[in-house]
């Protein structure tokens, strides 16, 4: 679902199959200068990452943003914590949410919305196994009814 004036930086394409996605949400990050430079070269990777509420805050851990090639000696850290930037009500609400037993937050993609950097945050659920060979079974499907029709009007 891209907007316009959006730029999409890494997504998080397991997280559909590992997880149901409840909710989404959309949150700032708080990045340092050469962690913006090196998002805009696509420099990033949110493979086992996930979100954290510690303190009433919310952050994001064990993404990975590459260091800028061009930065010096004030590089950052590729995997720090980085705090996301949501409303109150929707920490509160995440915090009530996440205390309950099988959820957890999961971002799914990293873009830039109007020159800002932004998370795209799921609240999401794990998914059994049985669940995840019915997604599987589902896709396959939809892939072959799209291939029939394409035949049939050839």
């Amino acid at each position: 679902m891209k907007r316009r004036g959006e730029k999409l930086v890494c997504a998080n394409r397991r997280a559909k199959f590992d997880y149901h996605i409840e909710e989404t949400y959309e949150a700032g990050m708080e990045l340092v200068g050469t962690e913006v430079k090196s998002l805009r070269n696509g420099k990033a990777s949110l493979a086992d990452s996930y979100g954290d509420i510690v303190g009433g805050e919310v952050y994001l851990v064990n993404c990975h943003i590459s260091p800028y090639e061009q930065g010096n000696i004030q590089n950052h850290e590729p995997r720090r914590r980085r705090k996301l930037l949501l409303h109150k009500e929707e920490i509160r609400k995440l915090i009530g949410r996440t205390s309950e037993r099988g959820y957890t937050l999961v971002p799914l993609r990293i873009y830039f919305a109007d020159g800002r950097a932004k998370v795209e945050l799921a609240l999401a659920r794990g998914k059994k196994r049985y669940d995840k060979r019915e997604s599987i079974k589902r896709e396959t499907m939809k892939r072959d009814m799209e291939r029939a029709v394409r035949e049939h009007r050839k």
